[in-house]
């Protein structure tokens, strides 16, 4: 009797050694419990540096430790009629509680439709917002040589999604970095591998406040 009931708690012992590990681990991703979705372009995809100099990346690292998991969904080239397109799977697929929409700046290179551009964002906040997550909007900016009347539009078109809808618009990240030569890439468009952990810290500051309100 003795034997059996010492075989019995030896094989419990056994299944709960072989459960600790899986318990703890399921603890730890739980514990993750805000999730940010950055539905961006090549300025969060990390165009033209290896994935580990990104920005996103650099900021992953720094929230290893935190409560915050980073879903990076940027794509290089995509624009807002893209973004829009993919962003109903993202949002089943990751269930993120903020998503950050750093979009725009393609629609503005290509010369898209203003009007377009911002019916495309309105889609996506709503969306978002549909789907219980808390949108934080980026500004947004783009070469003066697109025409002064196109520029000053482009650039109040955020500021109008953010009072309109409510959303916190984070100033644009570029906007001293675009101007040091050292800190770009050869197109002028892109930050180096020098700007992004500028890039990161200044999100940083920005992000962690609003992530952990």
């Amino acid at each position: 009797m003795f034997n059996l009931i010492s075989n019995s708690m030896r094989k419990r012992a056994r299944v709960m050694l072989f459960l600790l590990p899986i318990l703890l681990v399921s603890d730890q991703l739980w514990a993750k419990s805000t999730k940010l979705l950055i539905l961006g372009d090549s300025l969060s995809a990390g165009y033209g540096l290896t994935q580990a100099q990104s920005w996103v990346s650099l900021l992953q690292n720094a929230w290893l430790k935190s409560d915050i998991s980073v879903i990076n969904a940027a794509i290089s080239g995509e624009t807002t009629d893209g973004a829009l397109a993919r962003l109903p799977r993202l949002l089943n697929q990751h269930s993120p509680t903020h998503v950050y929409v750093e979009l725009g700046g393609n629609d503005g290179l290509q010369g898209h439709s203003i009007s377009k551009m911002r019916t495309n964002l309105s889609k996506i906040i709503e969306l978002s917002q549909q789907a219980n997550t808390t949108v934080i909007l980026q500004e947004m900016q783009i070469p003066t040589n697109y025409g002064r009347r196109y520029t000053e539009l482009f650039t109040q078109a955020y500021q109008t999604l953010a009072d309109e809808y409510d959303v916190v618009l984070i100033p644009f990240f570029l906007a001293d970095i675009a101007l040091n030569n050292d800190l770009m890439q050869a197109d002028g468009i892109h930050p180096n591998a020098k700007a992004q952990p500028m890039i990161a810290q200044s999100m940083q500051q920005h992000l962690k406040a609003l992530l952990l309100e």
